[in-house]
């Protein structure tokens, strides 16, 4: 069977970062799919790998300037943004991508950019500190908002000897994203099909400074979400406040409190296929809320705090035959206990279960080790990454459905 990128035209836009060594092994990746690939580089991506190897790779010549010195030859960058099916910009460094989001052109590759009528791919690479600056952020949101598929950073060791976000996608995974693209949606499993995730945390106000909130990240429901998507449906994520970039071609509803995130959920529910439930919502809120900062007085403070509505459970009570729900259980003990009973209170199809007595699982990893426990089965499954997980969820939603 044809590879879906067999005959496809691809251009990798690569740019001054130590990531630009992974550009081999991408454009190996892709002629083995027989995909055609052309290469563009800037001046700085020379210092980190030469137009020599990546020329032989691709069997193109590679194109750094507007023209050959030597013959006066022109380098087409209107051509090479009609030929391409899709352009590729890996490493994307804060540099590269503050131009693409502010239409600089100082380079061949950015005037390339500018006049490409093909999609963009994004993989942004930089140190942990670059990466989460607001700057960044901003530019990725705007490169977002302008259609661009944004192939989110990893996390891992840097260049810099740091541990965090800010490595560029591996190749593999940058492939397999470039196939999701091409993939006709109508044939994914998932296509036409409305997807509801709640992620992250909730914050209850005590005051106008000060609130009660937990350790999550929202890692593990972006991720699901980016699966679901990348699987056909059509997806919103209700997120509490988190420090992640919006993943590409998912809406994002941002709320605040447990009240908010009912809310948000409750009014999307009835035309909704498939809803999962990886918030970590609050159970308590402050009964009342102090309109003045409650200053600090001789001894203890009590704040009476009353039940929030439980989400699962209420939307449980709602659910239609033909909809699919999941929850997340985070335990301490008697986690399978737990578990099956979260199954049978909140009506749901499956609880994905996790201890933080398990290395590696709960808040703020980049891994999980998880359990599906249905009805009648519980699969215990390895320690494995949030994507991996994710893709193990999905498929049991794709089982059921």
């Amino acid at each position: 069977m044809d590879s879906i990128l067999k005959g496809k035209k691809i251009l990798i836009g690569v740019t001054g970062g130590i990531a630009a060594y992974k550009i081999a092994l991408l454009t190996r990746l892709l002629k083995k799919q027989k995909a055609e690939v052309q290469i563009i580089m800037t001046e700085a991506a020379k210092q980190f790998i030469t137009p020599v190897t990546l020329s032989t790779l691709s069997e193109n010549p590679v194109l750094t300037h507007y023209a050959n010195e030597e013959t006066g030859e022109w380098n087409s960058h209107v051509k090479l943004g009609l030929w391409a099916d899709l352009m590729i910009i890996a490493p994307a460094t804060a540099n590269t991508m503050a131009k693409m989001a502010n239409g600089m052109c100082d380079n061949l590759l950015m005037a390339t950019y500018l006049s490409a009528r093909c999609p963009v791919m994004i993989a942004p690479a930089m140190d942990l500190d670059m990466f989460i600056h607001p700057s960044t952020t901003r530019n990725i949101n705007t490169l977002t908002s302008y259609g661009h598929v944004i192939v989110d950073a990893e996390e891992g060791e840097l260049a810099s000897g740091l541990v965090g976000k800010g490595r560029m996608a591996e190749p593999e995974h940058i492939v397999e994203a470039v196939e999701n693209f091409f993939k006709p949606k109508s044939d994914l499993p998932l296509y036409g099909k409305k997807a509801v995730v709640t992620a992250g945390p909730t914050r209850e106000r005590i005051d106008p400074v000060r609130y009660i909130t937990n350790g999550s990240t929202g890692k593990m429901g972006y991720a699901i979400a980016e699966e679901l998507r990348d699987q056909g449906a059509e997806v919103t994520i209700v997120s509490g406040p988190v420090l992640l970039s919006p993943p590409t071609s998912v809406e994002v509803d941002n709320v605040l409190s447990a009240q908010q995130m009912y809310e948000a959920v409750d009014k999307r529910f009835e035309e909704t296929d498939i809803c999962i439930f990886t918030a970590a919502v609050a159970d308590y809120t402050p009964s009342t809320v102090a309109t003045s900062k409650i200053k600090k007085e001789e001894g203890n403070l009590q704040i009476d705090m009353k039940r929030t509505f439980d989400i699962a459970k209420t939307m449980g009570e709602k659910k239609k035959e033909g909809q699919v729900t999941v929850g997340f259980a985070l335990e301490t003990d008697n986690e399978l206990e737990n578990a099956k009973a979260k199954l049978v209170r909140k009506n749901v199809d499956f609880v994905v279960l996790n201890s933080l007595n398990d290395k590696g699982a709960g808040f703020g990893h980049d891994t999980n080790k998880v359990s599906i426990v249905a009805k009648d089965t519980v699969t215990e499954l390895p320690l494995m990454t949030k994507k991996e997980v994710a893709t193990t969820v999905v498929q049991n939603i794709i089982e059921r459905i």
